[in-house]
């Protein structure tokens, strides 16, 4: 009977369109809640690491923290080394490897037990014996006494004063803590800016297995970028030009009272060019005569130069080398006697009628030069100037481009060629000669450098014929003097 009204109750709802509520299980409506509730919450995660995703990072979000830094080296570290090959063991050098067999009349560096850092650095230039000026300093420099030595450019005066300085340093090092910035142990003072950073070049070179820090200081490169460097870093050798260091003297950037040595280089050129007063105003700041090392080096010496010897240094061994001189031997010396008018048409046709690939010409004046380098390079030969006139960087740019050759000829003033050691050098041209016979020997002494052959042409005309007689009593010798071929004359 129930049934039955149960079934006509069913049919009932159906009619109606209606359904019947059935029981659930209610562990299965448990789960099912629970579903419901953590698809809910995964939808609100979902939706705020979206947003999050939209927001700029402030500035505090890009800094690392330390041990986030740490973490991020630790993993990488590992990540690296599953990699990594076994580095092979690199062998120290020692001086064992710079084999230079004893020769007759010449020295070893071998033989003055200099420091192996140093030495390593000598056998990466290829330096095997010394020079002259090498050999008869090194034996009282390096026992700390002072020194005069006569001598020109490219005699290797430079390396003589700054293995000196460097095995000093090496001998009796003091570690940077106990220094201060500002306060250099080697002063170096030379007259131009090519050849300071001639010598801070071959400083880095003769330094480079050391810890030993080497800095320059000089007229047209960044004022603030010097001072700064000064002000903030420990220097071991300062090689500077008298004008700026001077400024940085009187702006205390600078202090010598610690300076050990002292070198005064090409002495005589910085009493021509008027720095003597300037010197005598660094050489103040210095420690006094006796309780430092002072080198002095000058081509020349006058009265003038040597009051500057005897106030400036104790005791000091006298050397004098004309090994400058000598190479003229190397040097094939002519001499074009020509008019003023000619010199321009003779000089661009020799360079042009006999492929000249790496020359330097010298005048006396900036004029000249000038429209000499302006001719040269109408005629589509890569030419450069070289004068005090040219801003300091674009000097630097030109003798870089002449060492490397993107620069054919150069065409140089006295002064700024002082500066110039270039291998390679075939040809040196004096478009005028020189007032001072020294000047000669210093120009074609670019050329013809390290054994090699070279050539030197000079003109004479009606304004400076008379100064031959004195050119060849210097030289001891007579020079070639010729009349250019008529093909150099034509225009």
């Amino acid at each position: 009977m129930l049934n039955k009204l149960f079934n006509l109750f069913c049919r009932l709802f159906q009619f109606l369109g209606l359904k019947p509520k059935r029981k659930t299980n209610e562990k299965s409506a448990k789960a099912g809640a629970n579903q419901n509730k953590t698809h809910t919450k995964q939808a609100q995660k979902s939706k705020l690491d979206k947003k999050s995703s939209q927001v700029k990072p402030s500035a505090s979000t890009n800094i690392k923290t330390k041990a986030s830094q740490l973490e991020s080296a630790s993993h990488s570290g590992k990540a690296e080394r599953k990699h990594e090959k076994p580095k092979a063991k690199v062998k120290k050098w020692t001086v064992d490897q710079f084999v230079v067999e004893p020769e007759e009349g010449k020295s070893r560096f071998h033989d003055f037990e200099l420091d192996d850092r140093l030495m390593h650095a000598i056998a990466d230039l290829g330096f095997k014996y010394c020079s002259p000026i090498q050999a008869a300093s090194l034996p009282y420099t390096l026992q700390g006494n002072d020194f005069i030595g006569k001598a020109q450019t490219g005699t290797g005066k430079t390396a003589a004063f700054l293995i000196t300085t460097i095995q000093n340093f090496l001998l009796n090092p003091i570690p940077n803590e106990e220094r201060y910035a500002s306060e250099p142990r080697a002063l170096i003072i030379a007259p131009t800016r090519e050849l300071v950073m001639q010598i801070e070049k071959d400083a880095h070179l003769l330094t480079a297995h050391t810890d030993l820090q080497v800095y320059s200081v000089m007229g047209g490169i960044d004022y603030q970028k010097q001072r700064t460097h000064l002000r903030d870093k420990v220097v071991d050798i300062l090689v500077a030009t008298p004008g700026r260091l001077i400024d940085f003297l009187g702006s205390k950037d600078v202090f010598l009272d610690q300076v050990e040595t002292l070198v005064i280089d090409e002495a005589d050129r910085m009493l021509d060019m008027g720095f003597i007063p300037d010197v005598k105003r660094i050489i103040r700041h210095n420690k006094p005569v006796g309780e430092r090392q002072t080198l002095l080096f000058s081509a020349t010496f006058n009265d003038d130069v040597l009051n500057l010897v005897n106030n400036w240094t104790k005791d000091a061994q006298f050397i004098e080398i004309e090994a400058e001189q000598q190479t003229t031997d190397k040097v094939d010396q002519t001499v074009f006697m020509v008019s003023t008018d000619e010199k321009l048409t003779v000089i661009c046709n020799y360079i042009q009628q006999n492929g000249v690939k790496r020359a330097i010409i010298f005048g006396n004046r900036r004029d000249e030069t000038r429209r000499l380098q302006e001719t040269i390079r109408k005629l589509g030969i890569k030419c450069a100037l070289l004068s005090g006139e040219v801003p300091q960087h674009k000097r630097i740019k030109t003798l870089e481009g002449f060492k490397n050759g993107d620069i054919q000829i150069l065409v140089a003033t006295d002064v700024a060629g002082r500066g110039i050691h270039v291998d390679d050098v075939t040809h040196v041209f004096n478009y005028n000669l020189p007032e001072d016979p020294e000047d000669y020997v210093h120009r074609i002494g670019r050329t013809g450098r390290a054994g090699k052959e070279g050539k030197s042409i000079s003109f004479a005309c009606e304004d400076d014929a008379f100064l031959l007689p004195e050119l060849e009593k210097y030289i001891g010798m007579k020079l070639d003097c010729t009349y250019p071929d008529e093909t150099l004359t034509q225009k």
